[in-house]
Formats: structure tokens, sequence, C-alpha cells
């Protein structure tokens, strides 16, 4: 018996521990790709936005590296032309939400969901938390014909801000499928590396 809840008690640890270390996506994609079309070389493009700041459009690109060479692109040598052009995207935004317990909105202490009577009446429960909603684009072009020819992005939420460790994980995700296309959001897990 105490063999049998130890097993159980060392599995759960490790499931909660290989949930630590993966990182769960919406992921919707937008092919236009051509079917006899293979990946080649490929070069990133930087808005005047993201070239006013370079080390963090330098975060981003270094971080969706893995995901596009994982689907068969591979840089271009310096002062060679590319294949195609690469823009990308990453940006994170907080949503405040207070607890949907029906003890404390429709008549409860908490008597509107949206006032913010003061003092509070929940002992603290109706104190506001933050969730952070981070999303990650990619689009790839025809340098030559400047044609858009793959979209995707991937997003998830959580309590924190940073996402700089999880980039790599998130552009993987959007590219786990290319070149197919899925309009209709899907989830995908992916690990996440230490940088």
């Amino acid at each position: 018996m105490i063999r049998t809840l130890t097993l159980l008690a060392t599995t759960a640890l490790l499931a909660g521990c290989a949930a630590m270390n993966s990182l769960t996506s919406d992921v919707a994609s937008y092919s236009a790709w051509p079917a006899d079309r293979k990946p080649g070389s490929y070069a990133f493009e930087r808005l005047p936005s993201q070239q006013l700041r370079a080390d963090r459009a330098q975060l981003i690109e270094d971080s969706a590296r893995r995901a596009l060479e994982g689907a068969g692109f591979t840089p271009a040598a310096e002062g060679q032309a590319s294949e195609y052009v690469v823009q990308l995207g990453a940006r994170v935004s907080a949503t405040e939400a207070y607890y949907d317990d029906p003890f404390w909105w429709r008549g409860g202490l908490y008597a509107h969901r949206f006032a913010r009577p003061w003092p509070y009446y929940g002992f603290g429960l109706g104190m506001p938390t933050v969730t952070y909603e981070r999303e990650v684009a990619l689009l790839i072009r025809d340098r030559k014909s400047g044609q858009p020819l793959y979209e995707t992005r991937a997003s998830n939420d959580g309590g924190s801000p940073s996402m700089a460790s999880l980039l790599p994980a998130m552009f993987e995700a959007a590219m786990k499928d290319f070149p197919a296309g899925s309009v209709t959001p899907r989830r995908v897990t992916t690990p996440i590396t230490p940088p």
C-alpha cells in the first residue's frame, strides 16, 4: 500500500514537473503556400517601429530562428539576397478581472461585478487579479513578388508578463504544422528550453 502511494505521488510530481517545462498555446495559421514549393533562405525584415528598439527586435528574431530552421528554412548568407522575407511580432497585454464567484456578485456581498465599492466587503476576495495574454506572430513573404505565403500566430495567458523565456516555445508552436493552415485555433504544446 505504501509503495503504491509512493509510486502515485512520484508520478504526479513528475507530471507536474513536465507541465512546468512545456507551454500550451492556441495557434491559428493562414497558408497560401504552393504545394510544390520548398522552404529556402530567409532574412528578417524590421518595421520602422522595430528598428527603434533594436535590442527587443533582436531578442524576438533570435527566439524565432529555431522554429524557422526546424521547418526547413536557412538563414541567408551574409551579403546574399534571401528567397523569403520574415516579419515578426510579439506582445503582452494585461487584463484585470474580479472573482466570478456567485457569492460576490448578483446580490451577494460584492453586489455588482464591475462596481468598486469601498471598502471591499469580501475580506480581500473582491480584489482584482491580473492575467497577461502573450502573443507572437510570424509572416513569411516571397522576396521577389512580395506575396504573403504564410501567416501564423500563437497565444497563451498566465500570471506573469515576462515572456522572453517563452518566445522560442511560442514560435515553435506557431510553426508546428508548417505549411498547413488552420484558421480555427488549435492547442499546441511545445517544450520550454532554457536560453
